[in-house]
Order: structure tokens, then sequence, then C-alpha cells
């Protein structure tokens, strides 16, 4: 799991508001499919 100082410095990324919802989304998505902590996607909101 995450810590939460990385789940707020993902989200602080320079990157437009709707783009980083939808990352958020898709990431959580492919956690909840693959049933993993993490996406593969370092860095990325959501992951």
């Amino acid at each position: 799991m995450p810590s939460m100082r990385a789940v707020f410095t993902n989200m602080s990324a320079p990157m437009p508001l709707r783009r980083k919802l939808y990352l958020v989304f898709r990431n959580n998505f492919i956690k909840i499919r693959k049933r993993q902590s993490c996406c593969g996607h370092y860095g990325e909101p959501g992951c």
C-alpha cells in the first residue's frame, strides 16, 4: 500500500485536473482488476 506522502506527491504532478482524475480512476481500476496494491505506473496519480 502506498504511503500518504506518495499519494499527495503524485497528485501534485503538473498536469490538468481532468487528466489527473482520469489517471486516478484508470490506475485504481487496474489495481482492482489485478488484485494488486500497485498498477505499475509509478509516479502517476492513483498509483
